[in-house]
């Protein structure tokens, strides 16, 4: 067992960022995740960071079932950060916990030639981990920022467990991804590199430092 509590310190650039299911009906309101302003200003930093260096960025967002808080279609549905829309900055809508499951996630990170990528958003137990966990196994370099990921309290089961705070929970996910998870304390100290090749569909193309207007979806 590793004696440093699972930290990675000076974690090498990478060339992509997962951002998880950052919607409103998670990251707003009274019924989203504890701490939720400091967790969504973690991950706008890394989302502009990853976009100057010139990362590949995909947001994934969840469609949950009718009467979900995550309903398609609903305001809680919506992706709460705006979204640079082009090449290089896509939205996967996924329907499992696991962004790889039955998207064309892998697909486009193979197009990008991407070996490794960081991981944030929500919950930090199930599609975070879900995600992270995919991206391992296909022999991703996966990176994780302690403050860039989060998920509610476990409420007290009678005869089990008193109620389980949510920065406890997220602390043994990250965890509980073994020892080729790189985690970080801090979301400021991760840092991006651009892919070192384009898709084919960009070859032809010169790439602007920020040729692109954000949208809200």
């Amino acid at each position: 067992m590793r004696d440093d509590g699972g930290m990675t310190e000076n974690a090498r650039p990478v060339e992509a960022l997962l951002v998880v299911d950052v919607q409103s009906a998670f990251v707003s309101g009274d019924a989203a995740v504890p701490s939720a302003a400091t967790l969504v200003e973690q991950v706008r930093g890394l989302v502009s960071r990853a976009r100057a260096s010139g990362a590949l960025v995909i947001h994934l967002q969840n469609d949950g079932a009718a009467g979900a808080a995550d309903e398609p279609g609903t305001p809680g549905w919506e992706l709460h950060l705006p979204v640079h829309v082009g090449p290089d900055e896509v939205v996967i809508r996924k329907t499992a916990d696991d962004g790889f499951s039955q998207t064309h996630l892998a697909d486009l990170l193979a197009a990008w030639k991407v070996r490794s990528l960081a991981i944030c958003g929500v919950m930090s137990e199930m599609c975070v981990s879900a995600t992270a966990r995919t991206a391992l196994s296909l022999n991703f370099r996966v990176v994780m920022a302690h403050d860039a990921h989060a998920t509610y309290d476990i409420p007290p089961a009678p005869g089990v467990s008193s109620l389980i705070p949510a920065a406890t929970v997220s602390r043994v996910a990250e965890w509980a991804l073994g020892d080729r998870i790189e985690i970080i304390i801090r979301a400021d100290d991760v840092r991006f590199i651009a892919p070192t090749a384009l898709p084919p569909a960009m070859q032809h193309e010169p790439r602007a430092a920020n040729p692109k207007q954000p949208r809200n979806r």
